[in-house]
């Protein structure tokens, strides 16, 4: 079993009841275990900006599936949520991100672990830092080491 963390996000129709949606899905996957789940944040759009504001949130998952395999559901969890890529950015019904699995490091075409910017955004370090204040990011160190470098970054915690 690993401990892996993904982060969610949403923007399209009612990203609040998307997250909880693909909770309760990640929750059913085989040989996985939702282990904790942080408060959801409004956050402003990254890259392309016109756009609804995102509803964010990060969650633990003890999990017998290979990063590899842990993606693949994910992207079919959105997928069945309606999630379309029309462009880089683009609104999304959900996003699912695996962003740390255990303590590996993994480079491969379709993932890359820890996620490459994953310690330059705030509305994945706070919502991470508060279900694992501990957390490590393999390669960089404590992940409360970055929190001065997002603090700038627009980021509220709302009620889900």
């Amino acid at each position: 079993m690993t401990i892996a963390y993904i982060a969610l996000g949403a923007n399209l129709g009612d990203p609040s009841a998307q997250l909880r949606d693909a909770l309760r899905l990640i929750a059913e996957l085989p040989r996985t275990q939702l282990l904790a789940s942080s408060s959801f944040y409004a956050s402003a759009p990254v890259g392309y900006a016109d756009q609804p504001d995102f509803v964010n949130a990060v969650c633990a998952v003890n999990t017998e599936l290979s990063a590899p395999d842990l993606l693949a559901a994910l992207l079919a969890l959105e997928l069945q949520q309606g999630r379309e890529r029309s462009f880089k950015n683009a609104p999304r019904t959900l996003d699912l991100d695996v962003v740390l699995y255990g303590d590996e490091i993994i480079e491969l075409p379709q993932l890359q672990i820890p996620h490459p910017r994953m310690h330059q955004r705030a509305f994945v370090l706070l919502p991470l830092l508060e279900i694992a204040p501990d957390a490590q990011i393999p390669g960089r160190g404590a992940a409360t080491q970055f929190i001065a470098d997002v603090i700038d970054q627009e980021l509220y915690r709302i009620e889900a």
